[in-house]
C-alpha cells in the first residue's frame, strides 16, 4: 500500500512499519510530500521519521491504539461490514437532536454501551444523535475538545471499529448521527502536527495559542487536511452531520475562507453519496451571514447554534444575571420575546459582557427557522458551571416543564442535552485524564483560578483529574423509572410527538412567529399557525387573554387546563405550559 506524508521541511523521510525501515522519496508532483510503497494489511503499526528523529504517529492516522503517542495503525475501510442501508438521510428540517457524550452517557463510556442505550431515544422521538468530540485525547476520559490525530478515534471508546457499530445501530433505530468536530486548536499534549509543517501560525493568537493556520504560507495543505479530515467522517463512517466547534476562533483571512470550502466540499459529497449532509457551527457571531448560503456572500453552512435563545430562557427560568447573562437578565421576558421572533438578541445592540455593539439582525423574511438550532441546556452550559449543576438542581419540575415547552414547541431545531429529558439529578462536571503531571496540575490550578474569581472556594470545585468528577458525571439509568423523573420524560415524549404530528410546529416561516408576554406577571405566549403556546413561571396562577379567535382544544398540558371559553381567556396554573391547537 502507498504511505505518505506531507513534511515540506524535511531533508530526509522514513517509514517505520511493524519493525522495517522503508527509505521514503519525495513526490515530484505534489511539493512537500514523501511517499513510500510497502505491504501491509489491517491493523499494521507504522509511523515516520524525519531527518533521522524520533518515530512519529502519521498525522492521518486512521487509528491510534495505543493512544496519541504511540504508533499508528492501518485502517481498511473496505473491511467494515455495514448492516444497515442508509440512503437519503434524516434532513435538519423537522429535527429533533440529542447532545451526548460517549464517556458519560453510560457508566461503561464506551460505543457499544452507548449503542445499546438507543432504544431510549428512538422512543422519546429524537431524530439525531449530537455526539461530542471523538478524536484521541490524553488518558481515557476527557471532553474530548483536547483531541489530536484528528482523522482516527478515541481507543478507549471502541476506536474506528466501535464508532461504526455505534453509526449502524443508530441508524437502524431510524436515528441520524451529528458528530462534534475541532478545527480551530488541537490538544496541547499528544500533538505532533507542527513537527511535519507548518499547521499552526502565529499570524494569528487564539485562546489556545497559535492559530490553526488557514490562511499563512503552508496554509493550502493544512485546510485540504482538515476538508479531508471533515469528509472522512461523513463518507467512511456514514455520519450524517458534523457540529463545527468554536468557528468565531478560526483566523482566516484569505477571499475563500475555509468554511465555504468546507460547505462546499460537504454538499458535494451529500450529492455524490445520495445522502442528506450538514453542518452545524457553534458561532459566537451572532451573524446570519454563517448560514447565509454562498451565492448570497455567506459561508453557507446548514445552521448554527443560538446561544442568545438558551441566554434568554435561562435568566427567565432562574434569575441568573452573573457574566453574559446581565444584558438578557434585565427584562428576561422581553429578551425571550425577541429570540423567538428575531433570532438573536444582540443584533447590532449593545453588549455590556463585551463592552461593544455585538451582533447582526437576520431577515426573518429570507431566512428559515431551522438555520438555527434552540436549547435550553448543552454540555457547554451545564458542564462550565462551577459545578456543573443542570437546570433540575434548582428548577422545580413545573419550571422544566416550562423550559421544555418553549425549545420543544418553538421555530427553532430543537436539541436536548443527555439526560435533561427526565431531569437528570446528575451534574455534569468537567473532567480530564491528562498523563503529563505538569498540565495535569495547571488545569487543576487553572479551573480554581477561574472560579476564586466569582467568589468560589478552591476546595468546592471538582478536580477535573479526580476520576471521581467523571463517575458523578455518568448518567443514573435508574432515574427515568421514578418520579418526578417519568412525569417530566413523559412531558419530553408528548411535546416532541406532538410537534411531528403538527406541520405548524415545524413551520420554517420565523415571520410568522407571534409572540405576547408580561414581565411582571411572568407569562409568555405565541402563537404558530394555528397552533398556540403558553407558559406560566411565575408561583401563582395567571390570566392570559389569546384574543376571539374561534374554539381551541387542548393538545397538551403540563397541569389540568381547560381551554379558553369564548372570551379567550386562558387561565394558566403556576409553573406549567399549555399547547393550544382549532377544534377538529
Amino acid at each position: 500500500m502507498l504511505f505518505e506524508v506531507w513534511a515540506p521541511k524535511a531533508g530526509q523521510a522514513e517509514l517505520r512499519l511493524d519493525g522495517t525501515t522503508h527509505a521514503m522519496e519525495r513526490d515530484p508532483a505534489r511539493d512537500g510530500w514523501w511517499t513510500a510503497d510497502a505491504e501491509a494489511g489491517e491493523g499494521a503499526r507504522y509511523g515516520f521519521s524525519l531527518d533521522g528523529g524520533p518515530v512519529l504517529p502519521d498525522p492521518r492516522s486512521r487509528r491510534q491504539p495505543d493512544g496519541p503517542d504511540g504508533p499508528s495503525a492501518v485502517v481498511d475501510h473496505n473491511v467494515h461490514q455495514w448492516r444497515t442501508p442508509w440512503a437519503g438521510g434524516v434532513p435538519l428540517a423537522g429535527a429533533v437532536l440529542y447532545e451526548l457524550h460517549i464517556g458519560t452517557y453510560t457508566p461503561e463510556g464506551t460505543f457499544d454501551a452507548a449503542a445499546a442505550r438507543l432504544g431510549h431515544l428512538a422512543e422519546l422521538g429524537v431524530t439525531h444523535v449530537e455526539v461530542m468530540p471523538v478524536c484521541p485525547f490524553p488518558g481515557t476520559h476527557g471532553w474530548g475538545y483536547e483531541g489530536v490525530s484528528l482523522w482516527a478515534v478515541h481507543e478507549p471508546y471502541g476506536g474506528p471499529e466501535g464508532l461504526k457499530r455505534f453509526v449502524d445501530a443508530a441508524h437502524a433505530l431510524g436515528l441520524g448521527v451529528v458528530l462534534d468536530v475541532v478545527h480551530n486548536h488541537l490538544g496541547p499534549s499528544g500533538n505532533y502536527l507542527p513537527m511535519f509543517g507548518p499547521y499552526f501560525t502565529d499570524t494569528h493568537h487564539t485562546p489556545w495559542g497559535s492559530a490553526v493556520n488557514l490562511d499563512a504560507p503552508g496554509s493550502d495543505e493544512v485546510r485540504a487536511y482538515l476538508l479531508g479530515s471533515a469528509l472522512a467522517w461523513l463518507r467512511d463512517y456514514r455520519v450524517d452531520g458534523l457540529r463545527l466547534d468554536a468557528v468565531h476562533a478560526l483566523a482566516d483571512t484569505r477571499a475563500l475562507t475555509f468554511l465555504e470550502e468546507l460547505s462546499a466540499a460537504v454538499d458535494t459529497l451529500s450529492g455524490e453519496v445520495g445522502r442528506a449532509l450538514f453542518l452545524i457551527a457553534e458561532s459566537d457571531q451572532g451573524d446570519p451571514r454563517t448560514t447565509a448560503p454562498r451565492e448570497s456572500w455567506g459561508l453557507g453552512l446548514h445552521a448554527q447554534w443560538n446561544d442568545d435563545f438558551h441566554h434568554a430562557l435561562h435568566t427567565a427560568l432562574t434569575g441568573e444575571s452573573q457574566g453574559y447573562y446581565a444584558d438578557f437578565a434585565r427584562a428576561p421576558l422581553g429578551a425571550l420575546a425577541k429570540t423567538l421572533t428575531q433570532v438573536f438578541f444582540h443584533d447590532g445592540t449593545f453588549s455590556t459582557f463585551r463592552g461593544r455593539v455585538h451582533g447582526r439582525s437576520v431577515d426573518r423574511t429570507k431566512t428559515a427557522a431551522h438555520r438555527f438550532l434552540g436549547y435550553s441546556q448543552t454540555h457547554d452550559q451545564v458542564g462550565n458551571r462551577a459545578l456543573g449543576d443542570r437546570l433540575s438542581a434548582t428548577l422545580s419540575p413545573g419550571l422544566l416543564a416550562c423550559a421544555a415547552t418553549l425549545v420543544l414547541t418553538g421555530p427553532y431545531v430543537p436539541m436536548l442535552f443527555m439526560g435533561e429529558e427526565w431531569a437528570a439529578r446528575t451534574p455534569w462536571q468537567f473532567f480530564t485524564d491528562h498523563t503529563d503531571p505538569e498540565l495535569a496540575q495547571a488545569v487543576r490550578e487553572g479551573r480554581r483560578r477561574e472560579f476564586a474569581a466569582h467568589g468560589w472556594a478552591a476546595e468546592d470545585i471538582p478536580d477535573p483529574q479526580d476520576p471521581r468528577t467523571r463517575e458523578r458525571s455518568c448518567l443514573d439509568w435508574s432515574e427515568p423509572a421514578n418520579e418526578p423523573h417519568a412525569r417530566v420524560l413523559a412531558w419530553y415524549r408528548e411535546l416532541i410527538a406532538l410537534r411531528r404530528e403538527r406541520p405548524d410546529l415545524a413551520d420554517p416561516d420565523l415571520a410568522a412567529v407571534k409572540v405576547a408576554y408580561d414581565e411582571g406577571a411572568r407569562w409568555l405566549a405565541y402563537r404558530r399557525g394555528d397552533i398556540r403556546v403558553a407558559v406560566n413561571l411565575s408561583k401563582g396562577p395567571v390570566t392570559i387573554g389569546l384574543g376571539r379567535n374561534g374554539l381551541s382544544r387542548v393538545l397538551a398540558a403540563w397541569e389540568p387546563v381547560d381551554a379558553p371559553g369564548t372570551d379567550g381567556l386562558l387561565r394558566l396554573p403556576p409553573e406549567s405550559g399549555v399547547v393550544l391547537g382549532p377544534v377538529g
